[in-house]
């Protein structure tokens, strides 16, 4: 974390269906290109995590999951449609998209992920380290 807080993290989608406390660290930024967050996002993704404990409901009356594969389920608002969450089949952590947060966040973007399934209209110019999949596969 580039800053240390004494406050918890608060975020929330647009309308404000879906809001949620985090305590404790979230990981820096990962920016991800895989083709499913690009669908849900309309571009690349820009995402944070926690350990599920950490991650407190506030507002859940239009959370929403939709299993987007056999290894993870998105979380997503019903009414105004914001893309929240991306949980692994495995629940040890929960990833947050770091738009929804309120900020000051003092998160810092660290790379780029599955960069080889990005579109083609977009170059990744920041100079941020580049992955084609996942970091450590």
């Amino acid at each position: 974390m580039s800053t240390a807080r004494t406050t918890d993290y608060t975020g929330s989608c647009l309308c404000g269906g879906v809001a949620y406390t985090v305590a404790g660290d979230l990981r820096p930024v990962d920016y991800c290109h895989c083709s499913q967050c690009r669908k849900t996002s309309g571009h690349f993704v820009a995402a944070t995590a926690c350990d599920s404990g950490q991650l407190t409901l506030t507002s859940d009356a239009s959370l929403c999951w939709y299993e987007s594969s056999p290894n993870a389920m998105r979380g997503f608002c019903e009414v105004c449609g914001s893309s929240l969450f991306w949980r692994p089949a495995h629940g040890r952590h929960i990833s947050i998209m770091a738009g929804t947060l309120d900020p000051p966040t003092g998160l810092e973007a660290i790379e780029h992920i599955f960069v080889a399934d990005a579109s083609d209209y977009h170059t990744i110019a920041d100079g941020l380290p580049q992955h084609a999949g996942e970091p450590g596969l």
